[in-house]
């Protein structure tokens, strides 16, 4: 004879395992539902660091023919400007400095430079550190940074550069032509003030230093000081024609300047590569 069964037993039983996988159904949405979240989150991380990623950094790094001056278009605008026509997502920081030498520059690298990771850096020195200051009382027999150091500057630039993974481009400095007051100021030897071209006595030394650096160090070399004087012996045309002062380029010289920057490889790729924003 079977045993009596307890239809009411069978009902709580049943009652109860209907609760407790109501109870496990919802820990599991709960669950999947937070997992959803969390991907989310984490395509939207991924997007957002893609985004900053994809922009390019370019630092000019240099001395008062770098420097941003007032309404003039300097070479690192015209270089944002290009960038920003082809809808191409980079960001040029002009770390141009009045007066600095590749010495003092150097104490600002980390701050100004470094600290930005850029991409692709631009450095143009020499016309500072090659000066002798002749006016000085008594006057200055020798260039502010000498040769030697002037090169193991730009070296030692390019050396912490690359450490980072920076493309770099060096520029050798822009010619100078005599006005009235530099040859006030600077009209003496070792200068030849009775020459077009004397005031680039030391200076074409270090613009060769820059070519030679260039050279042994397989970075790409931007020669202005060659450009600058090219133009000057086009009948019809002067060095003056690219100056402001007789020392910093005008807006036909920082054309002159971007024209030959842009046939750089490594911004030549920036400007081919297609948008990305």
């Amino acid at each position: 004879m079977w045993p009596r069964v307890d239809l009411c037993f069978f009902c709580v039983v049943g009652l109860r395992a209907s609760i407790v996988g109501q109870g496990i159904l919802m820990m599991m949405k709960r669950v999947l539902s937070g997992c959803l979240c969390f991907v989310c989150l984490l395509n939207v991380v991924f997007f957002a660091s893609n985004l900053l990623a994809s922009e390019k950094v370019i630092v000019a790094f240099g001395d008062s023919t770098t420097a941003s001056r007032g309404q003039l278009r300097v070479y690192s605008d015209l270089l944002q400007g290009e960038f920003r026509s082809r809808k191409i997502d980079a960001k040029v920081f002009n770390a141009g400095v009045g007066g600095n030498t590749t010495q003092r520059a150097g104490v600002r690298f980390e701050a100004d430079v470094l600290s930005r990771k850029p991409d692709v850096t631009i450095i143009q020195f020499g016309i500072n550190d090659s000066a002798v200051d002749v006016w000085r009382s008594p006057p200055s027999v020798k260039p502010r940074i000498g040769v030697d150091q002037y090169e193991r500057n730009l070296r030692l630039f390019i050396q912490k550069l690359e450490s980072q993974g920076s493309e770099i481009i060096l520029m050798t400095p822009n010619s100078l032509r005599w006005t009235p007051k530099l040859k006030q100021l600077y009209g003496k030897s070792p200068y030849l003030p009775d020459e077009p071209g004397g005031f680039n006595v030391l200076l074409k030394k270090y613009a060769e230093v820059v070519r030679q650096v260039g050279k042994e160090q397989s970075v790409p070399v931007v020669d202005v000081f060659a450009a600058f004087e090219k133009y000057g012996k086009v009948a019809g045309q002067n060095v003056d024609d690219l100056l402001l002062d007789g020392m910093h380029p005008n807006e036909k010289g920082q054309q002159l300047v971007f024209d030959l920057l842009k046939k750089s490889q490594s911004l030549k790729s920036l400007l081919l590569s297609p948008s990305v924003r």
